[in-house]
C-alpha cells in the first residue's frame, strides 16, 4: 500500500481505517491490503484486531501496538517518531472510524503539528448507519458522542440541546440507556420521536422506534449491546397559537422526511395544543 511516497514524501502517513461494526464482510479491499502491508498498526484492542484479521484471512506483516484511551497520550509521541522515520501507521478501533468517540484524535492533531500527513480508508460508521435506518430526518444532524455519565451533567447538557432543530445522535452504554432515555424524555418532551439502534449489522441487530417515553419504558427491562440513539429535532413555531403556523411547521417537517402523523404530534406538543387541532389546521391549509 504505497501511501508514503504518494501522500507525504519522506515521512510516514497516519491512516485512519474504518473497521466493520459487526460483519467482517463489510471490510473494504483497501482495509484488507493495509492490514497485511502497513509497517505499524495501532489497534484499540489487539485481540479484536487479530480476530478480524483471521476472519479476513489476512496475516499482518507489521508491528502491532495497543492504542486505547488509557495509553493514547503516552503512545502518541512514540508513533510520531515512527512516522517521522518514514513508517506509515494504520489506526484501527474496535468498530467504525477512529477519532469518532474512539482513539485517534490526539494522534491526528500531533501528526498535523509535526507536518505528517493524515489520510483515511473510509469505512463503516455507527453514526451515519444509525441515521440512515432511524426513519428520522437526516438533512441536518449533530453528533453529540457519549452522554455524560453523571445524571446532573447529563440533564444540564440535554436542557441546552432541547431546542436544537437538527436530528441528534448519541452513543450510550447499555447499562445507562434507560436513565438517559428518561432524561431525554424529560428535557425534550415525552412525545419526541426517536430510535434506539442496537448491535448494528450484527446477528442481533435491533432498531426500536417510538417516542422517548415509549423507548424509556422499553429500556427499563434491560438492553444489551452497542447502542446508538437518534432523536428528532425540536420544532420551531412562528406563532404558537396560529393554526397557519402549525400547518407550516408540519409541512417543514414533512419536507425533511418526517411522516405526517409524527410531524403533527411534534407540532401539537410544541404548541401545547391537542393533536386534533393541529390536524384540522393541516387539512384547512391543504384546502386553501
Amino acid at each position: 500500500m504505497a501511501l508514503t511516497s504518494a501522500v507525504n514524501g519522506p515521512h510516514g502517513t497516519v491512516i485512519l481505517a474504518g473497521t466493520p461494526l459487526g460483519q467482517p464482510g463489510d471490510a473494504s479491499t483497501r482495509l484488507r491490503d493495509a492490514l497485511g502491508t502497513v509497517p505499524v498498526i495501532a489497534a484499540e484492542d489487539t485481540r479484536r484486531l487479530l480476530r478480524l484479521c483471521r476472519d479476513l484471512d489476512v496475516r499482518p506483516t507489521g508491528r502491532i501496538v495497543s492504542f486505547f484511551d488509557g495509553n493514547e497520550s503516552a503512545r502518541v509521541p512514540q508513533l510520531i517518531a515512527e512516522l517521522l522515520d518514514g513508517s506509515d501507521v494504520l489506526v484501527v478501533t474496535d468498530a467504525g472510524m477512529p477519532s469518532v468517540s474512539d482513539p485517534g484524535y490526539r494522534l491526528v492533531v500531533a501528526a498535523l503539528a509535526a507536518g505528517v500527513a493524515v489520510t483515511s480508508l473510509p469505512g463503516p460508521s455507527a453514526v451515519t448507519t444509525a441515521l440512515a435506518v432511524s426513519g428520522l430526518p437526516v438533512d441536518r444532524f449533530c453528533f453529540e458522542g457519549f452522554l455524560p455519565r453523571k445524571s446532573g451533567e447529563r440533564r444540564r447538557l440535554l436542557a441546552e440541546l432541547a431546542d436544537d432543530r437538527r436530528t441528534l445522535v448519541f452513543f450510550e452504554a447499555p447499562h445507562r440507556l434507560a436513565a438517559s432515555l428518561a432524561d431525554l424524555a424529560a428535557a425534550f418532551g415525552p412525545e419526541r420521536e426517536a430510535a434506539v439502534c442496537r448491535e448494528l449489522t450484527k446477528t442481533y441487530e435491533q432498531v426500536r422506534r417510538g417516542t422517548l417515553a415509549e423507548l424509556a419504558a422499553w429500556a427499563e427491562t434491560g438492553v444489551r449491546g452497542e447502542i446508538t440513539i437518534v432523536v428528532s429535532g425540536a420544532v420551531a413555531l412562528a406563532a404558537a397559537a396560529d393554526p397557519l403556523a402549525w400547518a407550516a411547521s408540519v409541512a417543514d417537517l414533512e419536507a425533511a422526511g418526517q411522516p405526517r402523523r409524527s410531524a403533527i404530534e411534534a407540532v401539537a406538543r410544541a404548541a401545547g395544543q391537542p393533536k386534533r387541532l393541529v390536524y384540522d389546521a393541516v387539512v384547512a391549509a391543504k384546502r386553501r
